[in-house]
This record gives C-alpha cells, structure tokens and sequence, in this order.
C-alpha cells in the first residue's frame, strides 16, 4: 500500500483512547491505519529501555502505590529542570515490570482513564516485536519513529543509551533498513552517534518552539544556540548532511508565513510536526470552542493549516481522526 503525505504517525500509540504507551495504545494505533508509531525510550538500572514519557514515571504509573518502593521517591535535575517523584534509572526491570501503567491527563481524557491499572509498561524489544506482528495481521508496513530521551543525562550518570539502542535495535532485526525505521531526539549528538554506529534509518532533530537543546547546553553554557536558530535557512544549511530532517513543535507551523517546511525541502529534508490534538487544551486559540479544556473544537481548521505548509509527517494522538483528515 502506498504511504500517504503526511505520515500519519501514532504518537505514543492512542494516547486520545487508551494509557499512553501501553499495548493497547499501540494496538489501536496499528488498528485504526498509522503509518507508523512513536515511541519514547528511557533506562532501567541494569540497562533495559523501556518506553515511557518521561523517566519520570509517577504519572503515568501506580508506582505511588507501591509501598516498597516509596523510598525511592526523589528529587533530581533532569535537563537543568529540577523534579521530584520516581525514576526509571532507580529501578532494575523486574520492578518496574510490576507497574501498571496509568492516563497522563486524566481529566482531559477521563475515557481513557478507566483503562489505568491493566497493563504492564512495555520494554522497547515488545514493542518492536508488537509492530512486526502487527503489519503481518493489517496487511501494510507500520513503520517505527523512535525517540531518544535525555541521552545527555542517562550518559552522565553511566547509563549510556547509544548501545542499548542499537543491541535492541540489532537483536530484533530493526537496523539494516529492512523495516521503515526513523530515529528522532532533542538532541543533535546522540543522532550523530547512532548514524555512526551504522544504524540504518532516518535521523530526525526535535525541535522545541523555545529554548536550547540540553546536549548543547552542556557542552557549551550560555554559548549554546536556541532551537529556533536550527530551522533558519543558515541553520537548516548547517544541519544539512547531519540530520535527514526536523520535527518542530506545530506551534511554529501556525504562524502566519513561516517558510520551515519550505527552507528545509529545499535542502533536501523532511519536516515532521507534533502533535495534532482535536481537545480545546492544545489548539491554538482561534481554534478553541466552548465546552472546556476537553472538548473537541475546530481541529480540523487548524489541522488544514498545518497540512497545507507541506509537512511530511505528523504526530497524532487519536490516529482514527489523524487518518481521516490527512489520508
């Protein structure tokens, strides 16, 4: 079957219909006829990615409940950002194998709620093979846009992501480009580091509508340069033959004659953007209606104004309404 532009790409599964991240996230995702799905990956203490948000995990899993774990509630600097809860990298898998994982917004999305407590977090290796199956049962290739959390920070405490990601990527078949296979992060340096290694995908840079990239921060201070400076023509020019393409934050698509999409295709790259969400919370404001924070206003007037910049791919959190409208 032909790829459709924009990919429709199922961001953290169905995120808008079941627990981000969970199985049955991803299932209704490869039901409902992504392109692809999109995935977050952090560490364990014994070096097993696992997907998740955020490291971070006390809202989006019952780990509160568990009182063997409650010392392990801390606070740390992730990315210069202080934050306090439980993390990812204090447990081995075989605890966090007893987690279940819950909805990150529950009062927007109150359905998907209800779905909380019923299913284990997923390692990368799962879902890998969850996708594998699925484009055998759909009949289509469901690819695979994995992205990279916090590589400078897992580095800086010996938990280095880079070959964690290419053991898993290698022992499931996934990094000789015989599946379609992007590879996305905040960072420009671990995405350097994996098309080094030989890993054989599309590398794509994140970018932040504000702010500085934290690997760059780290190595250069004050130095480092904004996002925004690498979708400027210059900085496009400069990250031509690093990255393949950028995914920018859709707020940066909705002003009114921006030229990303256009200044990027130019130079031979692909441009991405996240994430297309129906709920009133995360549209732009001329695109709200009443009814609340969760109701659905004009997404599709927004959503038309995105797709009309030209973008390749976008991010989705109700992949039936994504297919639909960008199909």
């Amino acid at each position: 079957m032909p790829r459709r532009s924009p990919l429709v790409i199922g961001h953290r599964g169905a995120p808008g219909y079941r627990p981000e991240h969970s199985r049955s996230s991803y299932e209704l995702a490869f039901a409902m006829g992504v392109d692809a799905v999109e995935p977050d990956v952090v560490a364990t203490a014994d070096g097993v990615l696992v997907i998740r948000h955020e490291n971070e995990i006390s809202g989006t899993t019952d780990v509160a409940d568990h009182p063997e774990f409650a010392d392990r509630r801390t606070t740390k600097r992730i990315d210069g950002a202080s934050l306090t809860g439980w993390f990812t990298e204090d447990f081995t898998w075989d605890e966090l194998a007893t987690l279940r994982t819950r909805e990150r917004l529950p009062r927007i999305r109150r359905s998907s709620a209800t779905f909380d407590d019923a299913q284990p977090i997923l390692r990368l290796t799962d879902l890998l093979d969850l996708i594998r199956d699925a484009s055998a049962e759909h009949g289509r290739e469901i690819g695979l846009v994995l992205e990279i959390k916090h590589a400078t920070y897992f580095e800086s405490i010996g938990l280095d992501l880079v070959p964690m990601i290419e053991r898993d990527l290698r022992a499931t078949g996934w990094a000789d480009g015989a599946l379609p296979l992007v590879i996305e992060a905040f960072e420009s340096t671990v995405l350097g580091r994996l098309r080094a290694a030989g890993i054989a995908a599309s590398f794509i840079y994140l970018i932040e509508a504000s702010g500085k990239p934290y690997d760059l921060v780290a190595a250069q201070g004050r130095a480092a340069p904004d996002y925004a400076d690498a979708v400027t023509p210059a900085g496009l020019e400069a990250l031509r033959g690093r990255v393949d393409g950028v995914s920018v934050d859709k707020r940066m698509l909705l002003v009114p004659d921006n030229t990303i999409v256009a200044d990027a295709h130019d130079r031979g790259m692909r441009v991405f953007t996240w994430t297309c969400r129906p709920e009133n919370a995360f549209l732009a404001p001329r695109f709200r209606t009443g009814g609340g924070k969760a109701s659905f206003g004009d997404y599709e007037s927004e959503w038309h104004v995105i797709a009309e910049t030209g973008v390749d791919g976008v991010f989705v959190d109700h992949p039936d309404l994504g297919v639909a409208f960008f199909g």
